[in-house]
């Protein structure tokens, strides 16, 4: 796992401080003042995540996380003395992963990059009440393990990847490892049985609608 870290803060003293307590758990810091200078930087580096500071010089930190997250989808933590509700939902609402106002203690700033870190590379797929484990294959629905076939576990994983988009019986058909001569009424029927063992009904659904003629759609 990368452990590349961008650090967007304007006080020196609290931007050597962090830059060298992340050293001491094996993060290289490149740190930045200029707000204008990161997002360059960033555009040309591979980052793994991102400490941003929201009272900057030259650029407001909110308007910084939003270019920063129409770049790139990559974790971001908003470090700041702007500990007021409508700063922190702001921030969450362009994109940020998590809210430290300051001051806090540097161990903590750790402990939630490593957090961040861990959940933002894990094979796992959280969509609404399911947690899909892309490695083992598994599905869970509110804690309860679904039990899957392999084609229907392919099936669903296929319409978990094209959340909300429209996925043709031919589009589902190729992402399986079904036969290419397999008919619709098969993928209906495996459709079917994936309705059935999350609890979903086709007439009033509430995770995968009908799309009359085309196929079918997961709803997130």
């Amino acid at each position: 796992m990368s452990k590349e870290v961008l650090l967007i803060e304007d006080d020196k003293q609290m931007q050597n401080l962090i830059v060298d307590y992340l050293k001491d758990y094996n993060f290289v810091c490149t740190a930045f003042d200029n707000p204008k200078e990161a997002i360059t930087s960033f555009e040309n580096k591979n980052y793994s995540i991102v400490i941003l500071d929201l009272m900057l010089p030259h650029m407001d930190g909110l308007d910084v996380l939003k270019k920063i997250k129409s770049i790139k989808d990559i974790p971001v933590i908003i470090s700041s003395a702007r500990g007021d509700i409508g700063n922190k939902i702001a921030g969450f609402e362009l994109g940020a992963d998590d809210y430290l106002a300051k001051p806090y203690e540097p161990r903590e700033l750790v402990l939630r990059i490593e957090h961040i870190l861990k959940r933002f590379h894990s094979n796992e797929i959280h969509v609404a009440n399911f947690i899909i484990d892309c490695d083992n294959k598994s599905v869970m629905l509110d804690d309860y393990p679904i039990e899957f076939t392999k084609i229907e576990f392919e099936i669903f994983l296929f319409l978990i990847q094209n959340l909300n988009k429209v996925s043709s019986r031919e589009q589902i058909l190729h992402a399986t490892s079904l036969d290419e001569n397999t008919k619709n009424r098969t993928i209906d029927m495996h459709i079917s049985n994936i309705r059935y063992k999350i609890g979903d009904d086709s007439k009033e659904p509430k995770y995968i609608k009908s799309v009359w003629g085309i196929g079918y759609k997961f709803i997130g």
